[in-house]
This record gives structure tokens, C-alpha cells and sequence, in this order.
């Protein structure tokens, strides 16, 4: 190997140990991040239920998971939007809630397998419903690969403006949705409620070590080239 080659790959032996420093770094900023995401999503959802934001009140991260109770009445419409959950393929089943102040809540009334998901089959209750869930924030787009097509009538991910739209609403339609909580009380049923996901992996710390231990290995061997180099060319 001659001298350019030599250094050549010790450039890129060090090159590649910064690489890995910056994504055992990335790494780390993951790693607050999920566990700020953990240590939220557990205290919303064991907080008591409160009343949904006001109309004009704005909605972000920090509401995500929080436990409402919703009044009000659903309306005769619904939309499907395909998910895969614990119990396998499907669809969630998104039905407007229209509550006492005229706001219009989509509650994603739960999980349905492909044999049920005619509209007899899993009708929303008539008149006013009392229930609790958790609000979740717009899902704008569509799944991994796959966009939304309205106008076919095929949902990947839960957009909350898009599918108002198909479904008429006017005005007044809050600008998230919620997730129907699971009542114990009451005998398992389709649509299944309850499988909002909440419980999140939290690898990262793994993948930092691991990442810093490659740099490690890189400067190593950028170090090793190094005086070998020297060694090699006279003074």
C-alpha cells in the first residue's frame, strides 16, 4: 500500500469515529426525548379526566394523552381508517361526537377486524353518551409509503381535518381527536376501545453505547495507522 492509500485510510478511520460520536449524540437527544414522552403520557393517563379544551383554545404536544370526558351525541357517519393492533389487521372506526356546546370531537370509537366492519355491525349508541378517552393530535397524511386518498375512501392514518371534510362537518370541529377509553364495567365489544398504544421501547441508551464504542474502535484504529505511519517514514 503506498503512502497516499496509508493516508487515505487513516482520514477515514478518523472520519469515521466523528461519525459515530454524532450519532451516539443524536442518540442521547433520542433518549430525553423518549423519556420526557414516558414520563407525560404516564401522568396524563393516570390523571384524573378533565373537560376537552375550549373551541378556540389551541391544542399541542404537551395536551397529547391527556384524559377528557366527552358529552354529547354521536352522529349517524362514520369513517374507517386501517390499523393494525395487538389484535391484528383492521380498522379504527373514527364516529363525530357532537357535544353540548355544539363542537363537533372525532372519537376514534375503537379497533374493528375486517368481518366487522359493516356500519350494522358496530352502530354508535343513540342519544346523549357519557364517555372518557384520550386526546391524541392529528395524524396528517397518511401511513409509511401510503397517502391518504379521500376520495376513495381509504385512510392510513387518523387526519382529522381531511376526514371532517369527507364526512361534512362544518364548523366547529375540534382540531384533534380522541381515543376511547376501555369501560371494565362493560362486556368486551366491537368497536374495541382501549388499545391506544402507551407503553413506548426505549432502546436508546443501547444504541449510544453501541455507537460510541464503534468510535471508540475507530480512533483506535486511526491511532494504530497513525504511528505506524511514523514509524515507516523516517525523520
Amino acid at each position: 500500500m503506498n503512502r497516499a492509500a496509508r493516508i487515505a485510510l487513516i482520514v477515514s478511520a478518523a472520519l469515521a469515529s466523528v461519525g459515530f460520536l454524532a450519532l451516539a449524540a443524536w442518540q442521547f437527544q433520542r433518549l430525553g426525548w423518549k423519556q420526557d414522552l414516558i414520563a407525560r403520557v404516564d401522568r396524563q393517563v393516570h390523571a384524573e379526566p378533565v373537560a376537552p379544551p375550549a373551541f378556540a383554545d389551541p391544542v399541542s404536544k404537551a395536551d397529547e394523552y391527556r384524559r377528557l370526558r366527552l358529552r354529547g351525541q354521536f352522529e349517524p357517519r362514520e369513517v374507517l381508517v386501517q390499523a393494525t393492533t395487538e389484535l391484528g389487521g383492521g380498522h379504527w372506526v373514527l364516529a363525530p361526537l357532537r357535544l353540548d356546546d355544539g363542537t363537533a370531537v372525532l372519537v376514534n370509537r375503537g379497533f374493528v377486524p375486517p368481518e366487522q366492519r359493516a356500519p350494522e355491525l358496530h352502530a354508535a349508541p343513540n342519544g346523549p353518551v357519557e364517555l372518557t378517552g384520550l386526546l391524541r393530535l392529528t395524524e396528517t397524511g397518511g401511513g409509511p409509503l401510503r397517502s391518504n386518498v379521500p376520495a376513495e375512501g381509504r385512510w392510513y392514518s387518523r387526519d382529522v381535518a381531511g376526514i371532517a371534510a369527507q364526512l361534512g362537518l362544518a364548523d366547529k370541529v375540534a382540531p384533534y381527536f380522541v381515543d376511547e377509553s376501555a369501560d371494565p364495567a362493560q362486556p368486551l365489544r366491537y368497536p374495541r376501545p382501549g388499545l391506544t398504544v402507551i407503553r413506548f421501547a426505549n432502546n436508546h441508551a443501547v444504541y449510544a453505547a453501541t455507537w460510541l464504542a464503534l468510535a471508540a474502535m475507530a480512533a483506535a484504529a486511526a491511532g494504530y495507522l497513525v504511528r505506524e505511519e511514523r514509524r515507516r517514514t523516517p525523520l
